[in-house]
């Protein structure tokens, strides 16, 4: 790659490269199926200008598939009666939507300057050795997706780790193979606060609107 092209490859605020947060590749066939359109309908219906409902539609088709297509970005457009691009605009800014095919659960690492000091940048390449590098995509068990995060924002928990999007303080090398191994057993571990992970597509109904139902279990109290 030329310094050239090194420097127009984008970062979003993940600290992702592009390469690994969008991906050239689609699904065949509609998205969201006649319930879930009339679903998207119900939600749309809630809001006094209908674009306001695109970031939960765009969770509804991550629900629907793991991640979000541009085939699920076009249907989102023509429910709202936007353009593809404005849809697209929106869904490659938010790092909880998922640009290409995901595992069910997404290990989020913060790398950043406090969890890294703390071993943080240790802890990403034992989950790389424990989970195998296609696992920046998807592992291949298809359980898991690892990411390198730019900030968890609990800088004084670090390091810190996320599983879809549930926070897990002062995690060390043991307790994360512990974690994985757990979710490999069908059990994971309940977070340091929100209780217990559901599966990506149960908590994207979550963050739809669609309440807590197939998603998360909260510990009580």
């Amino acid at each position: 790659m030329s310094e050239a092209e090194r420097f127009s490859v984008p970062r979003w605020q993940s600290g992702q490269p592009a390469e690994l947060r969008v991906l050239d590749v689609d699904v065949e066939g509609p998205v969201l199926s006649d319930e879930a359109r009339r679903v998207a309908e119900r939600i749309a219906s809630k809001y006094p200008t209908r674009r306001s409902a695109m970031i939960p539609l765009l969770y509804l088709v991550q629900a629907e598939v793991g991640w979000v297509p541009r085939r699920g970005m076009r249907e989102v457009a023509d429910v709202l009666g936007l353009t593809t691009a404005e849809v697209e605009a929106v869904a490659t800014f938010y790092t909880m939507l998922k640009l290409h095919p995901c595992g069910r659960y997404i290990v989020s690492i913060c790398t950043n300057p406090s969890c890294a000091l703390l071993g943080a940048r240790r802890l990403y390449e034992r989950a790389r050795e424990l989970l195998g590098e296609s696992a920046e995509r998807v592992s291949e068990d298809g359980l898991f997706t690892l990411e390198e995060e730019e900030c968890l924002a609990a800088c004084d928990q670090a390091p810190v780790v996320a599983v879809n999007f549930l926070f897990y303080d002062r995690v060390s090398e043991e307790q994360l193979e512990s974690m994985i191994e757990e979710i490999r057993q069908g059990r994971p571990p309940a977070a340091s606060r929100g209780g217990i992970p559901g599966e990506l597509k149960d908590i994207s109904r979550v963050l739809a609107g669609l309440g807590t139902d197939r998603a998360a279990e909260v510990e009580d109290g």
